[in-house]
């Protein structure tokens, strides 16, 4: 009772002598700073481990990578010429496939509600975006390749005698529906086990199981499509093949001297995905036709390759780009037309490397294949091309290997001047919707006019100075370079981005540079398609010196790769320049048809792009992180709109 009579007399005394508000008062704020505190916990679960990365990643700067300054003779890319492609006048949607235009949403699922993660107050205009993604429709649809599917515009055709049928036909405008999922779709098999066996319904083709099934390409086991390392030529296994190249020419010395391969008709890409034990990176390339999906096959056991067709147009490489050509029963008429395509192969060929040919014309004594090797006997000779051995091996299958010359002598020692060397016009180092030449070219020079050298071996080449790099200050921006990404790429992709890259195995970097991100890349298990827009510095001669592989490409058409069939796609700085001649929206779409399900995103920008960009990308229900302002991270799943 005491205590009672002493509470109230205490509460009256606080009253009069009026403390009670401001008591009050302090208690009201006490309790409003805890609300704030414990809510940005709530909602901003990793701001701690935010700071952390930010503190162990202070040296690292963020800024930008360092811009390629280049001389005259690589200056902006006229690897593609110009960016509107000369040869490019379809402008006619494909009728196997319809695309539906972006329209303001009719559904209450049009945009999710995924807010973006991340450690910053969000007090500038948020950006909103309305857009009702449709499916793409039609029987084509789930393996939709823009640019390769436009029947309207092959129908049109006036000729398909030089493959014209299987060249690049983009449809205008560029489609913006996205690719519906195969029935059964499932996260790959993890590489490197999947090098030899892929889930079935994740590319569910089985026309070559059965149309190879006799040279071992590919089997069908359950729920498996297996690769057991046959092909036509391979009739002792792939390995054993690769053992006898090198055993016939010891030169070559795989994984040292030669580096980058490319692989001509490439069927599953079994060659390429072997050497990858050498040390070896191969780009594997075919057509799209009746060898059904076999570059989606390679790409789906994580062996690079791309869609393309030596037809009547280059091929997207830089001049004098490979160590090694290889066609094994490859089906190219190489003397055909004046000879253009193996003048094709001439061009982007290292002088001094090697074109390893295996076809009946080598070692059969019919009368078809005798005529076809006389006739290959004599371009090579007017290409001054040096047969540099020739032989059978223990299964009947023969092999020639020519090299390239590294000097002018053999050329002006030539008795007729044909084919001709390629003038300074034609010298260009341009491929972009370029016709094929009839004239063998240039061979490279540095900027005093001396011929280049053959590229340390690897892997010292990778982090040496390209010999195709000339230019005191162009050097210093390539160690600059690669200096930045060799810093950045442990620090922060590695250690401060949500990305699980145990599930990475295939990269796209859709604006390489110098493919410094690739090199800091190269002691994982992954392997990376460098990406130089043809309205950007033309650095991907310096890629291919460095060991590694890419292509041109315009970001405002779509990519020759089949849908699903990067892990994470990789963008520095890309997309304010593309805004200005595409929309972005175009861009996200192309992006969303070639990433798989679980796939990343990884977009570096400036802070107003990002605010562009966030709201289009979580239409698409990607789960969304920004880390320190300026990565932008993606993360896709299995959404896809409802029909």
């Amino acid at each position: 009772m005491a205590n009672s009579s002493s509470s109230s007399s205490s509460v009256r005394n606080l009253l009069k002598e009026r403390t009670f508000p401001f008591l009050l008062t302090i208690s009201v704020l006490f309790l409003s700073a805890i609300f704030l505190i414990f809510g940005n916990n709530f909602q901003y679960p990793f701001f701690s481990s935010d700071l952390q990365t930010q503190t162990r990643t202070h040296s690292v700067s963020i800024s930008s990578p360092p811009s390629p300054t280049l001389s005259s003779k690589s200056e902006p890319n006229s690897a593609p010429g110009s960016v509107t492609p000369p040869q490019k006048k379809d402008g006619v949607p494909p009728d196997d496939v319809d695309s539906a235009p972006v329209t303001p949403p009719q559904r209450d699922d049009a945009v999710p509600a995924n807010p973006v993660d991340d450690d910053h107050d969000h007090d500038d205009a948020v950006v909103r975006v309305d857009i009702n993604w449709e499916l793409c429709k039609g029987p084509l649809a789930v393996d939709y390749i823009p640019c390769l599917d436009n029947f309207k515009a092959i129908k049109a055709l006036k000729s398909r005698r030089h493959m014209e049928h299987r060249e690049r036909h983009c449809p205008d405008p560029s489609p913006r529906c996205l690719i519906p999922l195969p029935v059964g779709y499932k996260m790959p098999v993890p590489w490197p086990k999947s090098r030899d066996m892929i889930w079935y319904d994740n590319v569910p083709h089985p026309k070559l199981v059965e149309y190879k099934k006799e040279q071992n390409w590919v089997r069908k086991s359950g729920d498996y499509l297996v690769f057991p390392g046959g092909g036509t030529q391979f009739k002792d296994g792939v390995s054993s093949y690769i053992d006898f190249i090198e055993q016939t020419l010891p030169s070559i010395k795989w994984g040292k001297h030669i580096r980058v391969v490319l692989d001509v008709g490439c069927g599953v890409a079994s060659f390429g995905g072997y050497l990858l034990d050498k040390n070896v990176i191969t780009m594997s390339f075919a057509p799209k036709d009746e060898h059904e999906a076999q570059i989606q096959f390679a790409l789906e056991r994580g062996i690079p390759a791309t869609l393309s067709v030596i037809g009547t147009q280059r091929l997207t490489f830089p001049d004098n780009a490979y160590d090694m050509i290889h066609c094994a029963r490859c089906r190219v008429h190489w003397d055909a037309n004046g000879g253009k395509p193996l003048l094709e192969l001439n061009r982007i060929l290292r002088p001094g490397g090697f074109f390893v040919w295996s076809a009946t014309p080598v070692y059969r004594d019919d009368e078809r294949d005798q005529n076809v090797w006389k006739a290959m006997l004599n371009i090579t000779k007017s290409m001054c091309w040096k047969t540099v051995a020739k032989t059978v091996d223990s299964s009947g299958i023969g092999l020639v290997i020519y090299q390239k010359p590294d000097s002018y002598s053999c050329y002006e020692n030539r008795k007729e001047n044909s084919p001709p060397i390629c003038d300074d016009k034609e010298a260009e180092n341009s491929s972009w919707y370029v016709p094929l030449g009839s004239c063998i070219s240039q061979l490279p020079t540095d900027s005093e006019g001396n011929l280049l050298r053959w590229p340390m071996p690897w892997p010292q080449r990778l982090n040496s100075q390209p010999p195709s790099l000339s230019g005191g200050e162009t050097v210093q921006t390539f160690y600059k370079d690669t200096k930045y990404w060799s810093a950045l790429v442990p620090d922060v992709y590695l250690d401060g981005l949500s990305v699980n890259w145990s599930s990475v195995r295939n990269i796209m970097d859709m604006n390489a540079g110098f493919g410094g991100f690739a090199a800091a890349l190269v002691d994982l298990p992954v392997w990376v398609m460098n990406v130089v827009p043809v309205d950007m510095p033309n650095t991907l001669s310096f890629i291919f010196d460095r060991g590694l592989i890419g292509v041109y490409h315009d970001w405002c058409e779509s990519l020759n790769t089949y849908p699903r069939t990067y892990d994470l796609i990789h963008s520095s700085f890309l997309f304010e320049k593309r805004s200005q001649r595409c929309e972005i929206e175009v861009i996200v779409a192309e992006m969303d048809r070639i990433l798989r399900p679980g796939g990343y995103v990884v977009i570096q920008e400036t802070k107003e792009m990002i605010k562009n960009l966030r709201p289009i990308l979580q239409s698409l229900h990607w789960s969304l992180t920004l880390h320190q302002d300026r990565f932008l991270i993606g993360k896709k799943g299995f959404w896809r709109p409802t029909v």
